[in-house]
């Protein structure tokens, strides 16, 4: 049995630490509410850590990153999403191993960003160009954005292609007790 421990964790926060623990060693984002705490939580932890002028740059970053071997993410919500849809396809057809998190929110503008939504299910299932459809995680707790993080740094490594994990703007700031079961983490 592995070992483990029990904290009290934010959603973001949960998915920031399961990604260091499964050997993040590279990601890029541009601040967007209300996936921010993500980037903020893992400045300092020894990954690298880039801020990017947009989405379309923090996506194409994380490729490269993943090109060069060092296992990548990044974390948007919905509007930085649709503009990552091209890239996506991208690391699709250069079977490229990434995670990408999008945290959903109400609709395109702003004004109504720390509202949570469910909206993007499809998009992630079925919007990029291409044949392809990338495996989609929907976690429904803090726990699940925890376990579901390694799961989609294993999957994507084992499937060559960039795995998506949606969580929305109830469970990324949800604070939950959770039990920190220590994953092995793979190689990449």
């Amino acid at each position: 049995m592995p070992k483990s421990h029990r904290q009290l964790l934010q959603g973001n926060e949960a998915i920031a630490l399961a990604a260091q623990k499964a050997g993040l060693g590279f990601f890029a984002g541009y601040p967007i509410t209300p996936a921010s705490e993500i980037l903020h939580a893992l400045i300092g932890t020894g990954v690298k850590v880039v801020q990017m002028e947009d989405e379309i740059a923090s996506l194409n970053a994380v490729i490269g990153a993943s090109m060069a071997g060092l296992k990548a993410m990044t974390a948007t919500s919905g509007p930085g999403f649709s503009l990552m849809q091209e890239s996506i396809g991208l690391a699709h057809m250069t079977e490229t191993p990434l995670v990408i998190v999008d945290v959903q929110r109400v609709g395109p503008s702003t004004g109504m960003p720390t509202l949570p939504a469910q909206g993007d299910l499809m998009q992630a299932r079925y919007g990029s160009h291409g044949d392809y459809f990338p495996l989609v995680f929907y976690p429904n707790s803090v726990a699940e954005l925890y376990r579901f993080t390694f799961t989609a740094f294993s999957a994507a490594e084992e499937s060559l292609s960039p795995v998506i994990l949606l969580s929305d703007g109830y469970i990324s700031h949800l604070y939950e007790t959770i039990e920190l079961r220590e994953f092995k983490a793979r190689k990449c």
